[in-house]
């Protein structure tokens, strides 16, 4: 079974930072693209980065490039996102995911991210 836990979210002034990480077990990790995924309170689900399952692609939303870097381990099974220069924008629940050929659409619980002051 695919399991992904997220950690890492938190309150944060505008301007910190936060390291995101998310656990992944059940599937073979170095074969799959990972991705982040935010829903910000009262609205709908944005896409934020999607990284190529050997790392060597990445991309990003237009609105976190060069604030946010996304990387993972495959030796460890753990995708991570570096946010930095947090906005008051950038509160959302994040969520990792993955997908693809051979493997059902799945998703983990959320870690809450608050950018205020």
């Amino acid at each position: 079974e695919v399991q992904l836990v997220e950690s890492g979210g938190g309150l944060v002034q505008p301007g910190g930072s936060l390291t995101l990480s998310c656990a992944a077990s059940g599937f073979v990790f170095s074969a799959f693209y990972m991705t982040w995924v935010r829903q910000a309170p009262g609205k709908g689900l944005e896409w934020v980065s999607t990284i190529k399952s050997d790392g060597g692609s990445i991309v990003y939303l237009d609105s976190v490039k060069g604030r946010f870097t996304i990387s993972r381990d495959n030796t460890k099974n753990t995708l991570h996102l570096q946010m930095n220069s947090l906005k008051s924008e950038d509160t959302a629940v994040y969520y990792c995911n993955v997908n693809g050929e051979g493997i059902k659409d799945s998703w983990g619980q959320g870690t809450q991210v608050i950018v205020s002051s």
